[in-house]
């Protein structure tokens, strides 16, 4: 059956989520079609699209279908997911984070799209085997996540560099991102998964002390885990970028290559915020210990190589960025 779209367009699942929305905020401010495929959800969601709306929003339940009708998709960012590093419902996880990934890289594959989609930091697990965004299926066996959500992505991985060998059909460039810790405005749906730059302001803000976690290292001082805090500004030129370099294919890191402290992290939200520097430590929920990563580095020297020249926003820059330029205004969205 022929097409009933005309223009090209540019697919975005989880369009409507934090990462996905900045990122759609930049393709229309360039004049160009999208289609997001999200839920909006009765919790506001759509306001994180409300500045700049898609062609179209796609139930992901109708995703399967919308690509049936053959839309003249030039690119697929593949952003959505279940994303909660808590989460327990394995069957729901892997049907969302590596059922629904296949499906996508194999229509891709099968008609000539390419593709982007969203990894993550937690394949890394705690850190051991090192964060060597290497795509070799050996050096990714070794790999062990701490959760469910980071074995899936993992499995992912996987799936893709071994397919890289056996199978003839691949999108024409694909890249897989290794998201390391985003934060940035349009995260406030996340719940629970908001980033720690927002928890912190909030806690700061009305005058009272950032609260961090103990350490539950020997030999680490409280305050003193370290983690790469990327700003999603930087996250979307990468994705840009990448739109604009078609040769570039792989699986790349996304940090900015330097681990900073949570200690560093509530510093500057307190200077952001016009608000005394002042620290309480808690205690580590027994939910977390064992699976609380508590070093991250994201080596960004394939990435680098494969051509990518852009700069990374410091911490500080990124953080009175987030604070005042939204946390602290009457309008939180991009």
């Amino acid at each position: 059956m022929p097409s009933v779209y005309s223009a090209p367009m540019i697919l975005i699942t989880g369009g409507a989520g934090f990462i996905g929305s900045n990122l759609q905020a930049v393709l229309a401010q360039r004049g160009l079609e999208t289609v997001v495929a999200d839920t909006l959800g009765s919790d506001g969601k759509w306001r994180n699209l409300a500045k700049h709306p898609p062609a179209r929003v796609v139930h992901p339940d109708e995703l399967d279908a919308f690509l049936a009708s053959h839309p003249p998709i030039e690119m697929v960012f593949h952003l959505g997911a279940v994303s909660e590093t808590t989460a327990i419902d394995g069957d729901h996880t892997w049907a969302t984070n590596v059922e629904l990934s296949r499906r996508l890289w194999e229509w891709c594959g099968s008609r000539g799209v390419r593709m982007v989609y969203a990894s993550s930091a937690a394949t890394y697990g705690n850190g051991a085997e090192g964060f060597d965004d290497d795509n070799d299926p050996a050096a990714l066996e070794r790999l062990r996540p701490l959760n469910l959500y980071g074995w899936t992505k993992h499995a992912f991985d996987l799936l893709v560099t071994r397919s890289l060998l056996t199978r003839r059909e691949r999108p024409p460039q694909w890249a897989g991102l290794k998201f390391f810790n985003v934060y940035g405005p349009n995260e406030y749906h996340k719940g629970k998964m908001i980033s720690v730059v927002k928890v912190k302001h909030d806690e700061v803000a009305t005058g009272g002390p950032a609260r961090l976690f103990k350490s539950d290292q020997a030999g680490l001082a409280d305050g003193a885990q370290a983690r790469d805090f990327i700003w999603v500004g930087d996250v979307v030129d990468v994705m840009i970028w990448l739109m604009e370099t078609p040769a570039a294919s792989g699986l790349f890191n996304l940090g900015t290559g330097r681990a900073r402290t949570y200690l560093d992290l509530a510093h500057a939200v307190s200077d952001a915020a016009g608000q005394p520097r002042k620290v309480e430590f808690i205690e580590m929920p027994a939910s977390l210990r064992g699976q609380y990563q508590s070093f991250t580095q994201a080596p960004m020297d394939r990435l680098r190589t494969a051509g990518y020249t852009g700069q990374f926003t410091p911490l500080e820059e990124g953080i009175r960025r987030y604070v005042q330029g939204y946390l602290a205004t009457s309008d939180l969205f991009v």
